[in-house]
């Protein structure tokens, strides 16, 4: 059997075949382009990023804490993610946007002034919104607020690790271009996000996809392996982060195993297919030989092998 590393290598030879965890299927094609070029990005069939096939996998690991669940609510939806929570089976799911912009929301709110009750909410998702709101720190109180006692919010935002976090809402548009990579972006995020989010009372775990899922999987489910979702929840700690190669979900030993299955299934097909292909050559050039002898004596040479083989 195969290596992890061979593993990883025999999956990621052909990148027109992957498996796309947010709509469960074999993608027999190339995944297409994403929105900023990158190649084998897209899934040709839901349109989901790696965002979304990592959200399908992290609501897996968090099956079991997410049974059972009254209200969900998604800030700034997305019609990849939207689907993934509806599978969930929460009694209320809610969407919200500060302004609308196509989505598909029940309601335009505020992050820093969450429509919603105290302790009322068992999951909630925010992915690259607070780099977006001048005054993240109420952001983060007011998720803290809303959060059930076994309520869990995955965060996601741009970072950018060994550094603090620079941020200047007043900036102009040009300079926040310049600086943050997008002109309604106030901020990059860095060392301190956790610090941040414990002080807004949210408990958090940066997770990312090669220590959850390993990294073989990393390359069949085409996720990105240096993204980042924080797992937080009511409290104060700041745990350590979940790194690849350290004490994980158990799905990273359970996805080598069968990519290594995969991989040693994939060499026997291969070689399968090479001998058909020699046969045939074979098949191939002993009719042309046949065929120059002329019909008759084709004829002849075909009852004689015959014969031959039941003797």
């Amino acid at each position: 059997m195969p290596s992890v590393t061979e593993s990883r290598q025999l999956v990621s030879k052909d990148v027109s075949r992957a498996y796309c965890a947010a709509c469960g299927t074999t993608v027999s094609r190339e995944f297409r382009r994403g929105p900023d070029g990158r190649p084998h990005v897209k899934c040709p069939r839901c349109g989901s990023l790696e965002r979304h096939r990592f959200l399908s996998l992290l609501l897996g690991v968090l099956a079991p804490e997410l049974r059972d669940l009254d209200t969900v609510v998604e800030i700034g939806p997305s019609r990849q993610s939207t689907a993934l929570i509806d599978q969930l089976g929460a009694r209320r799911r809610i969407g919200l946007d500060f302004g609308y912009d196509g989505r598909e929301v029940d309601a335009l709110a505020c992050l820093t002034r969450l429509p919603l009750r105290d302790a009322s909410v068992d999951l909630l998702v925010c992915y690259h919104v607070l780099e977006h709101v001048a005054d993240d720190a109420a952001a983060m109180h007011e998720i803290a607020r809303v959060l059930s006692p076994r309520g869990i919010a995955l965060l996601q935002v741009p970072i950018r690790m060994g550094v603090l976090t620079e941020e200047d809402p007043a900036a102009p548009p040009e300079e926040r271009l310049r600086r943050f990579g997008q002109v309604d972006h106030v901020r990059w995020y860095g060392d301190d996000f956790d610090v941040r989010l414990s002080a807004a009372g949210l408990s958090s775990v940066r997770v990312t996809p090669p220590a959850l899922v390993g990294e073989a999987a990393v390359e069949w489910f085409h996720l990105m392996p240096h993204e980042m979702v924080w797992v937080a929840r009511p409290g104060k700690e700041v745990a350590a982060p979940m790194l690849a190669g350290g004490p994980a979900s158990g799905l990273t030993a359970a996805f080598d195993a069968v990519l290594a299955d995969l991989a040693v299934t994939r060499a026997k097909v291969e070689r399968a297919r090479a001998r058909g292909d020699r046969l045939a050559a074979q098949r191939d050039a002993l009719l042309a030989r046949l065929g120059a002898v002329g019909p008759r004596r084709s004829a002849e040479v075909v009852t004689r092998l015959r014969r031959a083989a039941h003797l």
